[in-house]
């Protein structure tokens, strides 16, 4: 794991006890919260791993549903996480599981609503920093810690320098991309890292163009 400054290896900001399963495990559940598009009605949050064993005395479970509320590490009010979801009407519940994950801090949520329901893995690598690793069944990395957009797409030729044009329009860098799939010529998931927000013109564009299903933004 490489580290950009000395802030990187002590972490951010945050509501204690620990970078890992508090600060991580609220940008996990701010990541899905900002992939889902909205307060969900339902979470279903399993644990695995040291955050199975762990989550109850180091607030794992108050930092993600801090972060499904869209509460920032170092909000107050993620000490409260658990009433103030209730009170909005977020139905948690929680799971322990014994899988043996590849990351000892792996947190699988899934939320719902009457219209949708995503399925979502992160893992807190340290410091404060996570990825995602899988989305609705897709594998991908996300940081989670840049601007992103997810583009679901059909698998053909031109899907993936279509998009590329449209952020070389705009002027956008692209710092990170990868292309996930579940098999040859159906259904593939865009990951693309960028260093800049986007605005909703971009994201209306990409959106537009053939074989393009769902576009969806990751805000820093």
């Amino acid at each position: 794991m490489k580290y950009k400054s000395v802030f990187d290896i002590i972490g951010p900001v945050m509501i204690g006890p620990s970078s890992s399963h508090t600060a991580g495990a609220a940008r996990i559940g701010k990541v899905a919260r900002s992939l889902f598009g909205r307060q969900p009605k339902q979470a279903d949050i399993h644990f695995y791993g040291s955050f199975a064993s762990t989550y109850k005395g180091h607030g794992t479970d108050v930092a993600i549903v801090g972060g499904l509320l869209d509460f920032d590490t170092d909000d107050r009010r993620l000490t409260s996480a658990l009433e103030i979801a209730k009170k909005l009407g977020l139905d948690v519940r929680f799971f322990v599981e014994e899988a043996i994950p590849d990351h000892p801090n792996t947190a699988k949520i899934v939320l719902r609503d009457e219209n949708t329901e995503m399925e979502l893995v992160g893992i807190s690598i340290g410091g404060g920093k996570i990825e995602i690793t899988k989305l609705n069944g897709f594998r991908l990395r996300l940081s989670g810690h840049h601007p992103a957009i997810l583009v679901v797409h059909d698998d053909r030729f031109g899907a993936i320098a279509a998009v590329s044009n449209v952020l070389s329009k705009y002027e956008i860098n692209i710092g990170h991309m990868e292309v996930s799939r579940k098999e040859v010529g159906k259904m593939a998931l865009m990951t693309i890292e960028v260093d800049q927000n986007l605005d909703d013109t971009v994201l209306e564009e990409i959106g537009r163009l053939p074989n393009i299903s769902q576009v969806a933004r990751v805000v820093d």
